[in-house]
């Protein structure tokens, strides 16, 4: 579990942005929890993430990014060409977070909740994480 990736449950674009990751990824390379799950919420213990932290994370050897940050850092490991999307990382993270966090605090309002669950295939299912 060298790679995981936490996100927002209700979010549509989040969910939208994992099945985007799944459909990309490079070899099986991801692995997904939910932030409000049991797992998640001891990941982030575990890490000492702040729990009011409004992003996707991700969990990269041992470290969490956040934000623009861990978003361009998941595009590293995506098929091309969407891997050079990494390149944007030489903006400076405070003016990449600015744009993340502006979509971040709209994106119930433009997007909705979902009303359901993320929908996955059985061979997909191992790499959501359920339990501790």
């Amino acid at each position: 579990m060298d790679h995981i990736v936490l996100f927002d449950g209700d979010c549509v674009v989040c969910n939208r942005s994992i099945q985007f990751i799944l459909r990309h990824e490079k070899g099986n390379v991801f692995s997904f929890a939910s932030i409000d799950s049991p797992i998640g919420k001891h990941l982030m213990e575990y890490y000492g993430i702040p729990s009011n932290l409004d992003s996707v994370l991700l969990i990269e050897h041992g470290k969490f990014h956040s934000k623009s940050t861990a978003a361009l850092r998941i595009c590293k490991y995506l098929k091309q060409p969407w891997t050079l999307l990494f390149l944007f990382s030489i903006i400076p993270k405070t003016i990449r977070d600015i744009f993340y966090s502006f979509i971040a605090k709209n994106r119930y309002k433009w997007f909705g909740k979902n009303d359901s669950c993320l929908w996955i295939t059985p061979e997909l299912r191992k790499k959501f994480l359920h339990d501790l």
